[in-house]
């Protein structure tokens, strides 16, 4: 095992949600994913909340990217309500699309067809959108964590063993 793999990989977590923002919700739904994500062996560098909204996500997920190599996983507006944006704030930001995440992730519940949710890269980070529900976001990114290490590895140009 080499020491890049020994070291654990950064993630941030980012709560896409008027209602955590305006303070009537509880943000349960970011607090899994970072528990989640500590019990797989990431270190979650930082936690955020934006309101709803194309331009909110985006800006957030800019500023949460910029100089960052490591995971970046959302958590709300995935849906079909008309405040669920967070893909198109997500389309704004990623350089490359990584399809086969977003379509592994909604294939783990039958619910998750309704996800809109993307994934993709921007520099040497891997974004990837998870629905609104504390269930929802942990199944979904359960369904793709055993290949994310893997995957900010080639990201980082870091040598692997294929």
């Amino acid at each position: 095992m080499t020491d890049s793999e020994q070291t654990p990989q950064q993630a941030k977590v980012l709560t896409c949600s008027d209602g955590v923002i305006n303070g009537t919700r509880e943000d349960k739904s970011g607090e899994a994913l970072a528990d989640f994500l500590t019990e797989h062996g990431f270190e979650v560098v930082e936690r955020r909340v934006t309101a709803d909204g194309t331009d909110n996500v985006e800006g957030a997920l800019r500023s949460l990217t910029d100089g960052f190599a490591g995971l970046v996983v959302s958590t709300g507006g995935t849906g079909f309500a008309p405040r669920d944006q967070t893909p198109e704030g997500t389309r704004r930001v990623i350089e490359r699309e990584a399809p086969g995440l977003a379509e592994a992730m909604r294939l783990c519940n039958p619910l998750g067809r309704l996800s809109r949710g993307l994934a993709g890269v921007r520099g040497q980070a891997i974004i990837v959108n998870t629905p609104g529900s504390t269930k929802g976001c942990v199944e979904q990114l359960g369904a793709v964590i055993d290949v994310l290490p893997h995957a900010l590895r080639l990201l980082s140009d870091t040598d692997t063993s294929h």
